[in-house]
């Protein structure tokens, strides 16, 4: 009987990390896809689980746990809850770059001009679209998805498996999260907004010293070739600001990870 626990045990825990995978897959823009079907999406969690044994190997879980069918929901739930937590949080930068970009898209007058994201089959604007694939491409680049990958096996050591609690004992700081993301956004927005501003005051003053210039004509393509300009310059630097932010923000996702302890 001692020899059938163990592997019983090892399944389980199997199990569980590929639920805590599940869900960082279904969560984070890396690996979010409508396109993508269901059936790869847990094919891409197995293969991580399997990859991530070592970690596993030293994770013992009592089989009494797994008795009833109400403890094992409850476990699954929050291996699902915790994974999902860290592939939200880990990629902000994303979030910020797409949020930034349907402002200045808006500031731009783009806002009519907009297109279906292939990712979520959601409705963005052109320039949102746009800096999100930029910012997706460098964050592989950066090896950013094995840095998602790498934390989700360290989540191991800071949060056990095997704990019958879906109420987090600690402050998971989604507020700091939030305040993040828009603050990231408005340094990747202010460029923008200073450079239209500029124009709508000079358009302003044109239209007071020759009235019968059409200004709202003349400010539309005036303001569009303005933004480009100005997306042209602002681009890299967002890249180097993003850059810096990629492994605070996956630290910061598993310290938030922690409140499940």
């Amino acid at each position: 009987m001692r020899g059938l626990e163990i592997p019983a045990q090892l399944v389980m825990a199997y199990f569980l990390i590929h639920l805590r995978f599940v869900g960082m897959m279904f969560t984070s823009p890396l690996f979010v896809a409508a396109g993508t079907p269901l059936p790869l999406r847990f094919l891409c969690a197995v293969i991580l689980t399997v990859a991530s044994a070592e970690a596993i190997q030293t994770t013992v879980i009592p089989m009494v746990l797994f008795e009833s069918w109400t403890s094992i929901f409850v476990l699954a739930l929050r291996e699902l809850l915790v994974g999902s937590l860290i592939g939200l949080l880990a990629t902000l930068p994303l979030i910020a770059l797409q949020t930034s970009g349907e402002q200045i898209g808006l500031a731009m007058g783009l806002s009519m001009a907009s297109t279906i994201d292939p990712m979520t089959q959601s409705q963005t604007s052109l320039i949102a679209q746009l800096q999100f694939l930029l910012g997706l491409w460098f964050y592989f680049r950066w090896n950013g998805h094995l840095l998602m990958v790498r934390s989700l096996v360290e989540s191991l050591r800071l949060v056990p498996l095997a704990k019958l609690s879906l109420v987090p004992t600690g402050d998971m700081q989604l507020g700091v999260w939030l305040q993040g993301v828009f603050r990231l956004g408005m340094q990747l927005v202010i460029p923008f907004y200073c450079a239209l501003l500029l124009a709508d005051i000079g358009l302003g003053f044109l239209a007071r010293t020759v009235p019968q210039m059409n200004v709202f004509i003349l400010g539309l393509p005036l303001k569009v070739g303005l933004g480009f300009f100005v997306l042209i310059i602002a681009l890299p630097l967002a890249v180097d600001i993003v850059h810096g932010q990629l492994e605070e923000w996956i630290e910061f996702a598993l310290v938030s990870a922690a409140a499940w302890r």
